[in-house]
This record gives C-alpha cells, sequence and structure tokens, in this order.
C-alpha cells in the first residue's frame, strides 16, 4: 500500500485496505524470512572470506617454503655430497626463515603478537614439524629404497597440514 493512501479520510474503506496490506505481507513474511536466511547462510561471511585468504596464503607459502627446503636439501646431496638425513636439517633452516617471514607478514596478519613471540613460537611448532618429518624421513629412507628427493617431497606434503594447524591454533593465535 503506499503512504499516500494512509492519509485518505477514514471512509472510503481506508481501514480494509490497510487490514488487507497487512494480511498480505503476513502471509508472504514466512517465504520471505526464509528467503533471507537461505540467502544469507549461502553468503560467505567476513570470518570465511578470511579463513580463505589464510589459507590461499598458507598454501603459497607453503609450497614455497618446501620447495626452498627441497631445493637445499638437493643442492647439498647433489653437489656437495651431504647425506640425505643431514642435508634435511639444512633445508629446514633454510625454509624456516621463509617460512617464518611469509607466516608472519601474509598468512597470518594482524595476529597481534610481537614478531620475536611469534617467531619464537612459531620455532616450537616448526621443530616439532621437522622432528616429525626427519623421523618419517629417515623411517620411509630405510624401508623404501626409494630416491631421497622423492621421499622428502611425500613427507614434506604430509607435515605441511599440521604445520598449519598449530600455527594458526598456537603460534600466531590472535592476541587477547
Amino acid at each position: 500500500m503506499h503512504p499516500a493512501q494512509l492519509h485518505q479520510s477514514q471512509h472510503g474503506g481506508v481501514y480494509a485496505r490497510v487490514q488487507a496490506e497487512v494480511v498480505h505481507h503476513q502471509a508472504d513474511l514466512a517465504p520471505r524470512l526464509i528467503a533471507a536466511m537461505l540467502g544469507a547462510l549461502m553468503k560467505p561471511s567476513p570470518r570465511s572470506s578470511l579463513q580463505q585468504g589464510r589459507i590461499g596464503w598458507f598454501l603459497v607459502v607453503g609450497c614455497g617454503a618446501a620447495a626452498v627446503h627441497w631445493v637445499v636439501v638437493v643442492a647439498l646431496v647433489g653437489r656437495l655430497g651431504v647425506a640425505p638425513l643431514l642435508a634435511n636439517v639444512g633445508g629446514w633452516m633454510v625454509a624456516f626463515a621463509f617460512s617464518f617471514a611469509g607466516h608472519h607478514s601474509l598468512t597470518f596478519r594482524g595476529h597481534g603478537r610481537s614478531p620475536w613471540q611469534a617467531a619464537r613460537r612459531f620455532a616450537l611448532v616448526s621443530s616439532l614439524g621437522f622432528s616429525i618429518n626427519e623421523a618419517s624421513y629417515a623411517l620411509m629412507l630405510g624401508l623404501t629404497g626409494a630416491r631421497y628427493d622423492l621421499v622428502l617431497a611425500a613427507v614434506l606434503v604430509a607435515v605441511a597440514g599440521l604445520t598449519y594447524l598449530l600455527g594458526r591454533r598456537w603460534a600466531f593465535l590472535r592476541a587477547s
């Protein structure tokens, strides 16, 4: 009902028209509310967009760090003859610096922790991940007899998810 119609005189059925309009809108209200709620559920929230962004940056930084780690290990083994397990330590050390810088400034930016505090926590997370990496790497090298570089690639991928979860839930947890 148009607002101008509400200002007409009471004679001429204005109340009847208002009542009919209210009844019409009440009958139409449930489907409109359901549609609005479904629309809100289907629309990504800012939090889910932020989460998707974090996962995207994690993949970019994580893949970069894994590539750095792998390249350093292959270079140390292939060019300098370092044993794969020892070369893995060198690869992790270089990749740690790359990974922390990327996660601190991209994946978990705005977390509110000082770089030093986040670095200490991330070092613990990364060390735990590397311990799992090194143990898995040694086990897989011994059991499979596969090429060291292929085994390392598989181990790096397997440990990446754990590193993300611990980084997100603890090392870069938003300061209260």
